[in-house]
């Protein structure tokens, strides 16, 4: 059993950080979120800017936006000439990918200020992304309303996570301390 521990000993050093860092930041985003009580910004800070965000981008690119609470639900309602298009909910705000990213980095941690610079660099990249991404899915949504399926459970998710996938792939090949062994 030694034996087996010691040969996959970066590996499990690997799963044990990445759970112990993602848990550790879900645990502070659960506390964080509970706090959050709606008063002042609903449902929550970061929800609230990102949807005041999409609002400003999509009044920007010509769409009479609107982003009001919504009355039922913890999220924004996104309105565009009128119609309620779509909803920015806690999951929109990209914390949760954002923490995965993190996870992932330090589990792979490279040079303390590297891998820092990289973290902070990538995780605004995550959000102005994600911002992007749902000014887009908003304009789609309003040009294309019969393709919400498609749109809102294939292709965008696929951004924000195929991006992220290709930050983890460039941190290894570029950053980490992963030592590679000649085959």
């Amino acid at each position: 059993m030694k034996a087996l521990i010691i040969k996959y000993k970066s590996v499990i050093k690997f799963i044990l950080t990445f759970l112990v860092v993602y848990i550790s930041f879900s645990v502070l985003y659960s506390f964080y979120l509970d706090l959050s009580d709606g008063s002042k910004f609903y449902p929550d800070y970061l929800t609230h800017t990102v949807a005041k965000q999409t609002e400003t981008l999509l009044n920007a690119l010509g769409y009479n936006t609107q982003v009001l609470p919504h009355p039922d639900e913890p999220s924004m309602k996104v309105i565009i000439e009128g119609e309620y298009l779509a909803r920015v909910i806690e999951g929109c705000n990209s914390l949760s990918v954002i923490i995965l990213f993190v996870s992932f980095i330090i589990a792979f941690s490279g040079k303390l200020k590297t891998t820092v610079v990289f973290l902070l660099l990538g995780g605004v990249l995550i959000y102005v992304v994600n911002l992007i991404r749902i000014v887009l899915l908003v304009i789609a949504l309003y040009h294309y309303p019969g393709k919400q399926d498609v749109l809102h459970g294939v292709v965008f998710p696929a951004i924000i996570y195929g991006m992220v996938f290709l930050l983890w792939i460039f941190w290894v090949n570029r950053f980490s301390n992963l030592k590679r062994k000649d085959v």
